[in-house]
């Protein structure tokens, strides 16, 4: 059994860890004393949190493929499901799938367009689902794929319609995907705090956001274990 965010002590079987809402991932995780080296397809792994993420990886002994927008290994158009299916053509067998892309339009919930909210679901959200979707089947079985949101999802600004739903949709069918495919793959998502780099490039204060550096560490966690259905909400830096 694994204890709670509120202390208490939970079963850790699948289905139970599923029926959780939301935990911090320090109360979700359970290491594995087995751990070995994985090839992961990492989309995103450029900029300032894939870079993290991707060097984590590998520092953890994982082979990491890196794909990007228009760098990396191989390259992917987020919004386009060809070009989802072509990549995991490309790669080959992967153990594990890591996504840390995904573009949401930013602006007032009366002005941004048509276009601006289309965009945004068919990049931030239906990307990262299809990711899901096409692996099955691509990814080994026992693979697991850890998806990105962000804290916005339920603690939204001004000006962040757009990018709140997708988050709120993505960490939805996490949580019923998990369900479906269990015992087949396991499925988590990573929702990050204000990066502390990112507020420093802002002229304010890191504090109290979360260094990139130790950003990556959830999603290592999240491929090194056994969590399934599970938002981890990363604010600040692991135990």
């Amino acid at each position: 059994s694994s204890p709670s965010a509120g202390g208490r002590t939970t079963s850790t079987s699948p289905s139970s860890v599923i029926g959780i809402r939301r935990w911090t991932i320090e109360a979700a995780w359970w290491g594995r004393a087995d751990r070995t080296s994985v090839r992961i397809l990492h989309v995103g792994a450029t900029g300032l949190i894939g870079e993290a993420v991707a060097s984590a990886l590998e520092a953890a002994g994982h082979d990491v493929v890196r794909v990007g927008r228009s760098s990396g290994d191989h390259t992917v158009d987020l919004g386009s499901k060809a070009s989802i299916e072509a990549l995991y053509g490309q790669a080959g067998k992967v153990d594990a799938v890591v996504c840390t892309a995904g573009v949401a339009a930013f602006g007032p919930v009366d002005e941004l367009d048509d276009a601006a909210y289309a965009r945004s679901i068919a990049n931030k959200l239906m990307g990262q689902v299809n990711l899901v979707r096409v692996g099955v089947g691509k990814v080994a079985g026992g693979g697991s794929f850890t998806l990105t949101t962000g804290t916005l999802t339920t603690s939204p600004n001004p000006g962040t319609a757009a990018v709140a739903m997708v988050g709120g949709a993505l960490e939805a069918f996490v949580r019923a995907a998990a369900l479906d495919l269990e015992g087949l793959y396991r499925v988590n998502v990573v929702s990050p705090g204000w990066v502390a780099e990112s507020r420093e490039q802002a002229g304010l204060d890191p504090e109290p956001g979360i260094w990139a550096a130790d950003l990556a560490e959830y999603y290592v966690r999240f491929v090194d274990g056994d969590q399934n259905g599970i938002v981890a909400e990363a604010e600040s830096a692991l135990d």
